[in-house]
């Protein structure tokens, strides 16, 4: 049986977080959340890792990752770069990398398997590495079946501050129709709000499905973007802070007709840290996790 790929997209740098999130640690034997989404995946029988990253942090990385790693599964690093792109749109004012849809592109080379992609900050349990490795064990690596771990908006809110999250909307046979990445819901007076195209908040249901960035592909998810990415550069060149999400490419893989995207759903719980503040409760959901023995106290 082949054994999957993790791709981790760890290039962010967590601005609203105020530093890089994807190395803190939350716990007091010093795991990264990372750390857990690592060990879920080695259960659940994924085989090579793969990170994607910035060279700035390169060796700080290697050093914490390459060793827990060394002997358990196959390691490779890619680099999303401001000038990842062709030369004419390199701007050398731009401070950010260009987005989760470009970090996709980057893994080209180094992705020969069938793979998910996860965030770097984001804890999605156990069963859910499950349910996703199965399915992409499953799966011919010619396939154009992809799949998506799906969660309820209001279990992925913070209470501090607005989050990005991926709107999915689903067919009745569970198949993603289409995914809208939107950039701003906030939790207003115990309602849900998003903000629209224009700017303008309106409400939206906290039983809403949304993508956590949870993704399964086969390696024929590398037909699709690259055209995309290139338009999407054409017609950002002067928005520094513009992002090619994820979502981008996801939707231009169900508008071919040519692949599905089956939406797969987990009781595992996500948690994760967009703020500061959201970590004293991502703290003390793991602990009670090491405690209910689902995680030995020393995971390496």
């Amino acid at each position: 049986m082949n054994k999957p790929t993790l791709v981790v997209l760890a290039a962010g740098m967590g601005s609203r977080y105020g530093g890089l999130k994807q190395m803190d640690a939350f716990t007091s034997e010093g795991d990264t959340i990372m750390d857990f989404s690592i060990y879920d995946a080695l259960r659940a029988g994924f085989g090579k890792f793969v990170f994607i990253i910035r060279k700035s942090f390169e060796n700080d990385f290697r050093a914490i990752f390459d060793k827990k790693l060394k002997g358990r599964a196959e390691v490779a690093y890619v680099f999303q770069e401001l000038d990842s792109v062709p030369e004419k749109y390199i701007n050398p004012d731009r401070v950010k990398p260009w987005g989760t849809g470009h970090a996709l592109l980057m893994a080209k080379d180094v992705v020969k398997e069938n793979f998910a992609i996860i965030n770097a900050d984001d804890f999605y349990g156990k069963e859910a590495f499950e349910v996703m490795a199965r399915s992409l064990m499953e799966k011919d690596k010619k396939s154009y079946q992809f799949n998506t771990m799906a969660y309820l908006l209001k279990n992925t809110v913070s209470d501090h501050g607005f989050v990005s999250r991926g709107e999915c909307q689903v067919d009745e046979n569970g198949y993603l129709i289409d995914v809208t990445e939107r950039t701003h819901i906030e939790k207003i007076k115990g309602g849900l709000i998003r903000k629209d195209d224009n700017g303008q908040f309106v409400s939206i249901d906290e039983n809403t499905i949304v993508s956590m960035n949870f993704w399964g592909f086969t390696p024929k998810c590398f037909e699709f973007g690259n055209q995309l990415f290139e338009q999407f550069l054409e017609a950002n060149q002067s928005n520094l802070k513009a992002e090619f999400y994820l979502p981008s490419i996801v939707n231009e893989i169900l508008k071919s007709g040519k692949a599905t995207v089956e939406v797969l759903k987990s009781d595992a719980q996500w948690f994760g840290v967009t703020y500061k503040e959201d970590k004293a409760i991502v703290e003390k959901a793991i602990g009670k996790l090491k405690e209910q023995g689902i995680y030995p106290t020393k995971l390496w």
